[in-house]
């Protein structure tokens, strides 16, 4: 009796200890949600270079993270000379619709928020500057790189001032100074931005800049008024993946502008050199990249077709004789296809005259050489005479089936194999000559 007795309480002992472990348990989760819960998250984007497309990407993805994940603040580490205006908008837009707390650091010492940059800093929850840093200068030059007249650049000037001073009004910052950046292109160092309310903090570093931030209210795009809190909070760094780097760093004038060479100057020497392969991919794949970059910049077309006519005379000078007309035609549209490319635009979306200068240089060069080879070989040839081709050695660069093209003393011909095919590369005995094209047969091993 007594055994049953104590059995009983045995198992209601082992009840209790089950019950009070799981008690145990679940209080520690709920400990550790709410510790979660009150640590506030921030999240670094970082932002250095032209502000083009794939910033603008690269800014919706981080805030569209930070409104998903809750509770979190975004840091934009700023350094711009500026960009391209649509994009700019895109960016202001999504900053001032963003449900979560975004500010914009303008840092390291040194960097500068200039026109578009300064859109971007006035636009943000709270603006920060790091020492030595400046924002402004944010005048409209052109219209997307176009050419505008009078009347309307003064049309473009007015609304970029309304703009700047809507977002300036709706962050309550001074408007008039604001609008001063757009109307006379005026820069601020960080303690005038700082005495003329553009900005509302100065940091030394990023660590002082989350300090500062505690206990600041601010209003998001929902009207709800929020106070952050960063006395507890957990860093989170959101860098460009290396795609997004690599777009972000062919998205400048000058790569673009050098890809487009490097590209024709590819599929030039693939026409020139049938079979070689390696040019035309290269050139193949420069061009696509300088498409790409073009359109990002919204390049004009009459500049980018003047281009392309160039290294189209250049490619007609080397399988016809122009006697040098159709290359100096070539010479002066490059020139002018590169100085149209972005006539007049912001100078960090402009060719280097000096880079225009060296492009040119190389190319005559280049087409001074092939054209210099060719002339060599059709006089060569026009000295000995066709029969003397008859048992000379060749070689294929494209594969006979029966018919291709075959090289002989720097001189691509027309050739027809007389027995079976012929592989690309091997070598060839020319049988005899039929008009301008060779017969030819396998070289015997």
């Amino acid at each position: 009796m007594l055994r049953i007795i104590l059995g009983r309480h045995t198992k209601s002992l082992l009840r209790a200890l089950r019950l009070a472990f799981w008690a145990g348990l679940l209080a520690m989760a709920l400990v550790s949600t709410m510790a979660r819960a009150s640590t506030q998250t921030i999240q670094v984007l970082h932002v250095a270079g032209t502000i083009v497309p794939v910033v603008a990407d690269y800014i919706d993805q981080g805030i569209a993270e930070a409104e998903a994940r809750g509770n979190t603040i975004v840091i934009i580490e700023l350094s711009t000379p500026g960009g391209l205006m649509t994009t700019t908008q895109k960016i202001v837009e999504r900053i001032l619709n963003a449900r979560v707390p975004v500010v914009v650091y303008v840092s390291p010492s040194g960097g500068w928020a200039g026109s578009a940059g300064t859109y971007i800093t006035l636009a943000s929850h709270v603006a920060a500057m790091a020492p030595g840093s400046r924002i402004g200068a944010a005048t409209p030059v052109t219209m997307e790189g176009q050419q505008i007249s009078e009347e309307m650049k003064r049309k473009v000037t007015e609304d970029a001032i309304a703009w700047i001073k809507s977002i300036s009004e709706l962050r309550g910052r001074n408007a008039e100074q604001a609008a001063l950046a757009v109307s006379e292109g005026k820069s601020y160092t960080v303690t005038e931005a700082l005495q003329y309310r553009l900005i509302d903090l100065k940091a030394d570093s990023l660590e002082d800049l989350i300090e500062q931030l505690n206990g600041m209210k601010v209003t998001l795009a929902s009207r709800e008024e929020m106070v952050l809190n960063t006395q507890s909070y957990a860093l989170v760094r959101e860098n460009m993946t290396i795609v997004e780097r690599f777009l972000h760093t062919i998205s400048d004038p000058n790569i673009a502008y050098v890809l487009l060479s490097l590209g024709t100057i590819g599929i030039i020497a693939e026409i020139y050199n049938p079979g070689a392969m390696f040019p035309g991919i290269i050139g193949a794949i420069s061009l696509l990249l300088a498409f790409y970059s073009l359109g990002v910049l919204n390049a004009q077309w009459g500049g980018i077709l003047l281009i392309l006519l160039a290294f189209g005379l250049f490619i007609a000078e080397v399988f016809t004789p122009g006697f040098g007309l159709l290359t100096a035609g070539g010479i002066v549209s490059l020139v002018l296809g590169s100085i149209m490319l972005f006539p007049r635009g912001e100078p960090m979306l402009q060719v280097s005259p000096w880079l225009i200068a060296v492009v040119v240089i190389i190319v005559v060069l280049v087409f001074a050489f092939v054209i210099n080879r060719i002339v060599i070989a059709q006089r060569h040839q026009a000295t000995t005479g066709r029969e003397e081709l008859v048992g000379k050695t060749a070689i294929a660069k494209q594969p006979l089936e029966p018919e291709g093209i075959v090289l002989f003393k720097g001189e691509l011909w027309t050739a027809i194999s007389d027995k079976g095919k012929i592989r690309s590369g091997e070598e060839v005995i020319i049988t005899r000559v039929d008009g301008l094209k060779l017969h030819v047969t396998r070289k015997e091993q």
